[in-house]
C-alpha cells in the first residue's frame, strides 16, 4: 500500500482526542504529543509560523504522521505519557525524566496499608490509577480514611509480634483514625472488608459508599450537626462527580496483546495494540486486500501471526473479539466486561477510525475505487440485482394545499447530477392529493424517457411511505416496467426503506454510507421541490399584482418580465424605460401605480 502524502494524511485526520506521532524519512519517532481534536492540533504545525526554531526543524523533518484515537483528553494525557517513556523521541524532553504519575497502593501485607506513589513494583501490592491530578489522588485517600479506619504505621503487623505485644496504639488511635491492629484491637477479617469496600471506591463502584455517606449526613442532620453534615455532603459531591480511573492504563493488564477487525466488500482493517505493565505502548492498523470471500475470522488469524512476527512479540495471551486458533501456546481471551472490554473497544474505535482515514483519502487519490466499493456496497446493502450507478429520487411539495408541485432529482456514481434534475406541475389531479401526485409525476417521467430512448435508472426512490411507493408502482406497471427497474420508498421520520409486497421495512445502520446517500438524495428532493414551489407562488403573486392594474393583460405582464427579470425592477423603472417596452400609454397606468402606491 503506497503512504499517503503529507497533503492527504492532514485532510483524513479525525477531530476525536488522541495522541500523534511525528515520524522523519527514516521512520524514526522524533515526536509525540496529545491533542483534544487531533485534526486541528496537528493542521496548526502546518498551517501557523512558529517562532520557535526547533518547532519549525521538526515541521520540516516530518515525512509521516501516525495517530492513536482514544476516549477522553485524560487518556490522551496518559498515553502520551506511556509512549514518550517508552520511545523517548528527540524532540519530546518534558516527559523523559523519571517523574511519573501518582498511583494508589494498597500494600501487600497483613493489614494493608493505602497511600500514594509515584512508583510500581511487583510485589502483590495493588495499584489504582495513574491519576493526573496530585490532588485528585489527596482528595480520594481523604475521602477512604474519612470512611474507613486505617492503619499508617509501617509496622510488620504479624500474628506472632502481635501476640508478643512487640507495639504500642499511638495518638492515631486515640483521636478515631484506627482501630489499633498493633495490639489486635481489630481483627484481620474486619479490617479486610474495609480494604475491600475501598477496592470498590478505587474502580468506580461508589454505590455502597454513597449509601453509608448518605446515611451519616442524615444522621448527623437530625442530631442538628449541621456542620458535619456538609461536610460530608461535600464529599458525596466530589465521590459522585469523579472518574476512579483511566480506560487507557490498567496494571492488572500486563504482556498483552490486543486485536480487533473490521471488513467491507474488498478490504479487511485490523487493528493492534501492545500493552506492557498496563500501559499501551504501540499501535498499529494493517489494511488487507481479500483475494475470495475470506470471512473476519480467517483475515485475523492470518494478520495476528504477521503483525507479531514484524513486531517480534512474545506476549502470551490475546484479547481478540472472538475465538481463533493460534494454537496451545497462547491464552486467547474474548472480553465480555470491564477494563478488558474497555481496551478492545478502543481497539475497534482505532479501527474503524483508520478504515474512514483510508475511505477519505481513496476519494481523493482515486475516486474510481471510492466509488466502485460505494456502489458495490449500495447492492449489497439494498438487496439489488444491479449497482445502482443512476438513482432518481422523487418529492411532492403542495404547502398548505397550494401550487401543487413535484421534483425530481437524479444522482450518478454517488453523486448528485444536477442537469438532470427535473420540476414537475401536476396537472391532471386536482387539490392536495400526494398518492394520485406521484403517480402522475413518475408516469411523465418514465413515458418521455421511453419515448425519448433514453437510459433508465436502475433505482428509484420514493420519500413517503407504503401509499406513495405503491402509487409509484401502478406507474410502472402501466409502462411494463416492474421488475425492470427496482423502487423503493423511505419514511420521513424513523429512515425505514420499504419494498413493494413486502410490509417488513429494511432498517440499515444509521452510519452507513447506503443510508447516507439516500438521505442526501432525500433531502436534495425535498429542497428542489421546495424552491420550484417557492419559486411558483412568489410569480403567481407578482403576476397578480401586475394585473390588477387597469389596462394591463398578460402579454404586457409577460413583455415586462422578459425584460426586467421582476416585479421589483418594473416598480422602480423609470417611466421612459417603461415606454419603450409597452409604450406611453402603457407605461404611465404602471408608472403611476407604483408611485401612487
Amino acid at each position: 500500500m503506497t503512504k499517503p502524502t503529507l497533503d492527504i494524511q492532514l485532510k483524513t485526520l479525525p477531530t476525536a482526542p488522541g495522541v500523534y506521532q511525528y515520524y522523519d524519512v527514516k521512520d524514526n519517532l522524533i515526536y509525540v504529543g496529545k491533542a483534544k481534536n487531533l485534526k486541528k492540533r496537528v493542521s496548526s504545525y502546518f498551517t501557523k509560523t512558529h517562532d520557535n526554531g526547533k518547532t519549525r526543524v521538526l515541521v520540516r523533518k516530518i515525512t509521516n504522521i501516525k495517530h492513536i484515537v482514544v476516549a477522553t483528553e485524560t487518556d490522551a494525557l496518559l498515553l502520551e505519557n506511556n509512549l514518550i517513556k517508552k520511545y523517548q523521541p528527540r524532540y519530546n524532553v518534558l516527559l523523559k525524566d523519571d517523574k511519573s504519575y501518582p498511583w494508589i497502593c494498597i500494600k501487600n501485607e497483613r493489614f494493608p496499608r493505602v497511600f500514594s506513589t509515584r512508583r510500581v513494583f511487583k510485589d502483590g501490592s495493588e495499584y489504582f490509577g495513574p491519576y493526573t491530578s496530585m490532588k485528585t489522588v489527596s482528595t480520594l485517600l481523604d475521602l477512604i480514611r474519612g470512611l474507613y479506619h486505617l492503619r499508617t504505621c509501617n509496622y510488620h503487623l504479624s500474628e506472632e509480634n502481635i501476640n508478643k505485644g512487640k507495639y504500642k496504639v499511638c495518638l492515631e488511635y486515640h483521636l478515631g483514625n484506627c482501630k489499633g491492629p498493633c495490639e489486635g484491637l481489630e481483627s484481620e477479617t474486619e479490617y479486610h472488608e474495609n480494604i475491600q469496600a475501598i477496592k470498590e471506591i478505587l474502580k468506580g463502584n461508589f454505590k455502597d459508599s454513597l449509601t453509608l455517606f448518605k446515611t451519616q449526613m442524615k444522621t448527623y442532620a437530625t442530631n442538628m450537626a449541621f456542620e458535619q453534615a456538609q461536610k460530608i455532603k461535600d464529599k458525596i459531591e466530589v465521590l459522585e462527580n469523579y472518574q476512579a480511573k483511566s480506560t487507557i492504563v490498567n496494571p492488572k493488564i500486563s504482556n498483552v496483546d490486543v486485536f480487533s477487525i473490521m471488513s467491507d466488500e474488498g478490504y479487511g482493517y485490523v487493528n493492534f495494540l501492545q500493552l506492557s505493565y498496563g500501559a499501551i505502548i504501540r499501535s498499529h492498523t494493517l489494511e488487507i486486500k481479500k483475494k475470495l470471500d475470506e470471512t473476519d475470522l480467517e483475515l485475523l488469524e492470518l494478520v495476528i501471526t504477521e503483525i507479531r512476527q514484524r513486531f517480534h512479540s512474545n506476549s502470551k495471551e490475546i484479547y481478540v473479539p472472538f475465538k481463533v486458533d493460534l494454537g496451545d501456546d497462547i491464552k486467547i481471551t474474548v472480553p465480555k466486561l470491564g477494563d478488558k472490554k474497555h481496551i478492545l473497544d478502543l481497539s475497534l474505535r482505532n479501527a474503524k477510525y483508520y478504515r474512514m482515514e483510508r475511505f477519505k483519502q481513496i476519494k481523493i487519490t482515486d475516486p474510481d475505487r471510492h466509488v466502485n466499493r460505494i456502489m458495490a456496497q449500495m447492492k449489497a446493502d439494498l438487496r439489488l440485482p444491479e449497482e445502482p450507478r443512476h438513482i432518481e429520487c422523487f418529492d411532492n411539495s403542495n404547502i398548505q394545499g397550494t401550487h401543487p408541485v413535484a421534483a425530481c432529482v437524479v444522482f450518478k456514481n454517488g453523486k448528485p447530477s444536477k442537469r438532470d434534475y427535473r420540476h414537475f406541475n401536476i396537472k391532471t389531479v386536482v387539490g392536495p392529493d400526494d398518492f394520485a401526485s406521484m403517480e402522475e409525476v413518475v408516469y411523465r417521467r418514465y413515458k418521455r424517457l421511453l419515448d425519448e430512448e433514453r437510459p433508465l435508472p436502475q433505482l428509484i426512490i420514493i420519500d413517503g411511505g407504503k401509499g406513495q411507493l405503491s402509487s409509484a408502482v401502478k406507474s410502472l406497471d402501466s409502462l411494463n416496467l416492474r421488475g425492470k427497474i427496482a423502487i423503493i420508498g423511505i419514511a420521513k421520520r424513523l429512515e425505514e426503506l420499504f419494498y413493494p409486497d413486502d410490509p417488513i421495512p429494511l432498517y440499515l445502520d444509521k452510519k452507513s454510507e447506503t443510508l447516507r446517500i439516500i438521505q442526501q438524495l432525500r433531502n436534495e428532493a425535498h429542497r428542489f421541490g421546495i424552491e420550484h414551489h417557492r419559486n411558483k407562488r412568489s410569480k403567481t403573486a407578482l403576476n397578480t399584482e401586475l394585473e390588477t392594474i387597469q389596462g394591463i393583460g398578460e402579454k404586457t405582464v409577460i413583455d415586462l418580465l422578459k425584460h426586467f427579470k421582476s416585479s421589483k425592477r418594473v416598480a422602480n423603472a423609470k417611466l421612459d424605460e417603461l415606454e419603450e417596452i409597452v409604450g406611453v400609454s402603457r407605461a404611465e397606468k404602471i408608472y403611476n401605480y407604483f408611485h401612487k402606491k
